[in-house]
Order: structure tokens, then sequence, then C-alpha cells
């Protein structure tokens, strides 16, 4: 899933596990653009967005916002007009203080309710940052800041970008706008132009190790109204989501609310009944399977395989699961009749199914396809 898991508050957002990365930046000689890039949902953009309002703010001490400036204010209040976030439109509620009530509510066409392969190329959209848009930002570069000190872009996830819009970016990063700052975030740096990533300056978001994690998580959790918690159900989602620990935060918030319609709620429902159906091994209903699970978010779902995948490698070498230790029976009985090779040829096609992930092609018969794949692993 997105990184953009929690509404930011004016509060400083950066994760501890993050502290370190933002103490290494050096603002006095700031480079015109950086590339952060880790995992989903683990604080990469509520790092970048402080990180934002840091490089705007007019009174800073150090590297830390004052959040009493005139600019820290338009900033928390989503106004601030040396401020330009490329995100898609699914994800413009999560910026700052942000006021997008006025936009047209999504349309729910037939298209989009009907019992189809795919998903419809509306809702595909929604989740790209339009060329218009990158154009638009662009363009506005010419223009000299408004406040007479730095401008800020923010663009997520940057791999996203279709490549019109990654070609018209490209020109502003060979030849940078004066006082003009890049912030670009990318849940997977190997999808982005190579051209951008020698134009950036990388970092490396680090994932907490998971007694940090688990402890942020649980310090957050008393913020939810009413939740009531359940340490073991919590560790669980937490090994299934890959230690990430905002994607947790956002699922189990959507779940307390009781939100059967979140893009997340779904898919880990989805994701539960998926690991159902792989745990049976030969005997995997692939059919019933991807029948039951297509419409939930194909990537979420091939992360979920290759989860699994990856966990059932570990126990077949004798190691130990990392995403499902709680299923290392279920592991240790399907390790026992897995075909080494037929379980390596399947997770290769694991990897290649998630270098298109975001392909609008009908996820139902790719899923079909690796599902069945998947059965061969166990056959003679």
């Amino acid at each position: 899933m997105s990184d953009l898991m929690l509404p930011m508050q004016q509060e400083s957002q950066i994760a501890p596990w993050l502290q370190p990365l933002w103490e290494g930046l050096n603002f006095q000689k700031f480079p015109n653009a950086i590339l952060l890039h880790g995992q989903s949902g683990i604080g990469k953009f509520a790092f970048a967005v402080e990180l934002a309002k840091a490089l705007l703010c007019e009174s800073s001490q150090g590297n830390k916002p004052c959040n009493q400036c005139e600019a820290c204010h338009w900033f928390n209040t989503g106004n601030h007009p040396d401020f330009i976030a490329l995100v898609p439109e699914t994800h413009r509620k999560l910026l700052p203080q942000a006021d997008y009530e006025a936009d047209e509510a999504p349309k729910k066409g037939r298209a989009a309710r009907d019992d189809s392969d795919g998903e419809s190329s509306e809702k595909k959209e929604k989740k790209n940052i339009s060329i218009e848009e990158t154009r638009s930002a662009i363009e506005s570069l010419s223009i000299g800041s408004h406040r007479g000190g730095n401008r800020v872009i923010l663009i997520y996830p940057l791999e996203m970008l279709r490549s019109d819009s990654a070609n018209t970016l490209l020109k502003s990063l060979e030849e940078p706008p004066a006082n003009t700052i890049f912030i670009l975030l990318a849940d997977r740096v190997d999808r982005v132009l190579p051209t951008i990533r020698s134009r950036c300056r990388l970092l490396i978001a680090p994932r907490p190790n998971r007694t940090e994690g688990l402890a942020w998580l649980k310090d957050q959790l008393p913020k939810i109204s009413g939740y009531k918690v359940n340490e073991a159900d919590i560790e669980t989602i937490y090994d299934e989501q890959g230690g990430a620990p905002y994607s947790v935060l956002d699922s189990l918030t959507a779940r307390h609310n009781k939100d059967d319609k979140d893009e997340l709620t779904i898919a880990i429902a989805a994701s539960r009944l998926l690991l159902q159906s792989m745990a049976q091994g030969v005997r995997i209903p692939w059919l019933e399977a991807a029948e039951k699970t297509h419409k939930a978010q194909y990537s979420f779902l091939l992360a979920t395989m290759q989860r699994w995948a990856s966990d059932l490698q570990l126990v077949a070498q004798g190691g130990t699961p990392r995403y499902y230790p709680k299923h290392i029976a279920t592991l240790k009985g399907l390790a026992q009749g897995a075909r080494p090779l037929k379980l390596h040829q399947f997770w290769k096609s694991l990897v290649q199914a998630r270098r298109s992930e975001n392909h609008p092609l009908a996820s139902r018969v790719q899923l079909e396809a690796l599902l069945s794949q998947y059965q061969q692993v166990f056959e003679g």
C-alpha cells in the first residue's frame, strides 16, 4: 500500500527510526533534489512534509520549523504559495490541513460497480499524477517564489508518474530553477527512471526493527478513541504487513471505524482469504480464490503472495518464517511437498508481476495464472 497513511498534524511527524536520517541533513547546503525511498508505510510521507515545512520556515532555528511564523501558519493550513504537492487525487486529503471538500465527488458509475475483471480506467487514472498537473507545476517555476525564499515541490509516489510526466520533471531537474527544491518519494526506487535518480541525492528510509516499530504503534493506538488493544492481533498484522507501522495503524483505524469500503480494509480481508487458500497447497481452489479476491488492490495481493512464498522458501531451507510465524506448522507441512525448482520459478513470476502491478490489466486473469502456478509447486 501507499505510504500516505496518516493525516498530517501541526506537531512533528518524524518517526523515531527516521530521526537519524533527519539529523544527517545539512539545511545550510541542501541539494536541489532529494529522492527519499524505502518501504511503503514506514513514515516517508510524514517525514517529507515536515521537511518541506522546515525548508520554507522563515524563523527556523537549526533544522526544525518554528511553527510560529507566518510561513509555518500558511503551511499548516495548506495555503503556502511556495509549496507544491503533486500527489494522486486519492491522496490529496492527507496533505496538511488541505480543504478539498469542494472537489467533485468521485463518480460511481456502473463500470466501477459491476463485477468486471479489472478496475475502471477512471479509477485507475485517479491513482496517477496527471501530465496536466505536472506541466502546470513545472510552468509555475518560471515565476519567482512568492515569499522570496525557497520553493518546495513534493512528488509522491514518484514511480507512479506517467512517462510523459516523468520526462517533464526530468527537464526541470536538469536545469533546476533558483531556490527550488524537489522532494521526491518512491516506494520502489527500481521503477524510477535512472536519469531522474542520477540527478537527485538518494536517501534511504530505513524500516524500524520489530521492537521499535511495535512500541511506536502501541503508543499511537490510545489516540484512537475507544480502541481496545489486542496485542496478539496487532503483532500478527504487523508481521503480515512487513513491519510497516504506518500501514498497520491505518488498517487498525479503518477496522475500528468499521469502514468496510476502505481500500486497505478490503485488501487485508482479501489477503487473508488468499492465505487460507494458499495454505491448502496442491488442493488450492485457485479459481475460487481469484474470484473472491481480485477486486482488492492487485499490488497488495502480490505482496501477500510474495511474502508467503518467501516464508515457504525460508522454512524449506530450515529457517524461520519472517511474515507469518504463526503459520509455521502449515508452512513446514507445505515445504515438505514443495518442489524447490518450481517454487523458485513461482517466486520469479511474482517478481516479474510486481514490475507491472500498476498496469491496467485484468487482475483476475493474472491472479488465476499465478495461483495455478502455485498449485503446480506441489505437483509431482
